[in-house]
């Protein structure tokens, strides 16, 4: 199939802060550089979801007059809280002395990230950068070597759930470059292939994820607190010894934000993140913030928390991966932002070296990287992820205390992490069985209402995004081993075991009610589930996460 084609000096893939930033970098080093991005939200931002307190040392780089072109950094944190939280009413307030400095968050801000991502796009465009949301990345053009990245394909519009056109198809397009970045946030769908063929992760440990989960609540005005920032650790994740830990905090007009980060290489089967964060919205260090308030909306997002030793090569023949397609997020600070900033400024200025050299292949990126802040920071706090896998939540945090506030990340060797997520899972008959309560209708709800207030939505009648590539192998081995994980993994209810009435069970994908957050491709324990892009625009529209 002949398919229409353009010429770009450089495409980009995701429209997130790395993407944004790679491509306004590009244009303030040369502004005749042509440049596009594709996003597969229905608009910048759509699919951008954070927890967010945003560090801005990158984007004062990025854009020194940010505050005079109006970004949206409205709200400074006044405050930080640490909570270890010990049962379901009681906790310990965590001393400052005592708290790991990356969580000292003087000068920075609680934002919206989608509403940051917004305004980079603006000021890309004001640039010359040319921005198509509602495009989706499917396929990677190589050369005829398969040694080097052309660019990309965007997806097929209009193909109903058989494969075959419908009255409204449109062929995906061919966008050709000298140079590609793919920065589609954690587990991109690309970027998992490139690191594949290219064998990036090569002497890597596997990467690590968290699987976050947010809500935005309206609240009393006589309870807001703008800048308050809180963490939390232990319960109620502590009770299935799974990693992770809590935040909440107060933004501009009357807003709270609330969710609960789940590390992805929990072991008991029968661990739900999603009702994990319901039950920690009722714990009375949480629930005071928002009792008399309204929940106005839902999301959940995979997290790269692997840190450098995970990392895998960010640079490529043709082109890079940035940002969490690489594995940029700083765990031990829980951000990420400011760090896939950089790593787009990064590449973007490997690129116009190479080009003001007229040498397309002479990409000198690694030591770049290496010998910038975005390195010496993930390098400090390398041992921080490790750590807690390795001694648990109490024993890793006193360690990382050590490692970071007292030793500034120099002690001479380098924890490893090298077993997957997926692979962590026990046998369902071995493990605990765990009873969530009911959801309350006031601090907890179901997934159902949930995924509504994400604004989720796909065209019905289109192939299925997540992809079986054994589909006999749920129920055979899935439910027999795990009494099927997904059903409980998955934050939006996509995936069921359903009775039929001949007594066999049968696994239904609901692929519509998809947010899009990778935790299905990162822990199904067969690594059989794969998900795709769907049709460009379809997925959560989120308002102001």
């Amino acid at each position: 199939m002949e398919r229409e084609s353009m010429e770009y000096d450089v495409v980009i893939v995701g429209a997130g802060p790395a993407g944004l930033s790679a491509a306004c970098r590009l244009k303030q080093l040369d502004a005749e550089i042509n440049v596009c991005i594709v996003e597969k939200g229905s608009e910048v931002g759509a699919h951008i979801l954070s927890g967010a307190v945003f560090e801005p040392r990158a984007l004062n780089e990025l854009f020194p007059n940010w505050q005079e072109l109006g970004a949206p950094l409205n709200c400074s944190v006044t405050k930080d809280e640490v909570y270890y939280l010990t049962s379901q009413n009681s906790g310990i307030k965590v001393p400052g002395l005592f708290v790991p400095s990356t969580l000292h968050n003087s000068g920075n801000y609680v934002i919206s990230l989608g509403n940051l991502c917004r305004w980079l796009a603006e000021q890309a465009e004001s640039l010359g950068v040319e921005v198509f949301p509602g495009f989706s990345a499917a396929e990677i053009i190589y050369d005829e070597d398969n040694r080097s990245v052309l660019g990309i394909v965007t997806g097929d519009m209009g193909v109903d759930k058989n494969g075959s056109p419908k009255d409204s198809y449109m062929p995906g397009m061919e966008l050709r470059a000298k140079h590609t970045i793919f920065a589609e946030g954690t587990r991109g769908h690309l970027g998992k292939k490139l690191i594949q063929h290219f064998q990036l992760d090569k002497n890597k440990d596997p990467q690590h994820y968290g699987l976050g989960i947010k809500e935005l609540w309206k609240i009393p005005k006589e309870q807001s607190k703008p800048g308050l920032v809180i963490h939390s650790t232990g319960w109620p994740l502590s009770e299935s010894q799974t990693g992770g830990g809590g935040f909440l905090y107060h933004m501009e007009d009357n807003q709270v934000v609330v969710g609960l980060i789940a590390d992805l290489s929990y072991s008991n089967p029968h661990v739900s993140p999603y009702d994990e964060f319901q039950r920690y919205k009722h714990h009375p260090n949480i629930a005071e913030h928002l009792e008399g308030g309204e929940r106005i909306a839902y999301g959940a997002r995979a997290i790269t928390k692997g840190g450098l030793q995970s990392q895998p090569q960010m640079a490529f023949p043709g082109g890079f991966l940035i940002g969490d397609d690489a594995g940029t997020l700083n765990a031990a600070k829980i951000k990420g932002s400011h760090t896939a900033i950089k790593s787009g400024m990064i590449a973007a200025e490997a690129i116009y070296n190479a080009m003001k050299k007229e040498n397309v292949s002479n990409i000198v990126f690694n030591p770049a990287y290496k010998k910038s802040w975005l390195y010496q920071e993930l390098y400090k706090q390398r041992n921080f992820g490790p750590a807690l896998h390795k001694w648990g939540t109490f024993w890793g945090s006193a360690y990382a205390f050590i490692d970071i506030n007292l030793f500034a990340g120099k002690l001479p060797w380098t924890l490893s992490d090298s077993k997957a997520d997926y692979a962590q899972l026990k046998r369902a008959a071995e493990s605990e069985k765990i009873e969530y309560p009911k959801p309350d209708g006031k601090l907890s709800f179901d997934k159902l209402s949930s995924v509504f207030l994400s604004n989720t939505n796909h065209e019905e009648d289109q192939p299925c995004h997540l992809k079986l590539e054994y589909p006999e192998i749920p129920i055979e081995e899935n439910l027999q081993l795990y009494e099927e994980p997904a059903q409980r993994y998955c934050p939006a209810g996509v995936y069921e075991v359903v009775k039929q009435e001949n007594g066999e069970s049968v696994f239904q994908i609901n692929a519509q009610n998809c947010v899009h957050c990778k935790t299905c491709d990162i822990k199904d324990p067969a690594q059989n589930i794969t998900w795709v892009t769907p049709e460009g625009g379809g997925g959560p529209n989120y308002p102001n996460m």
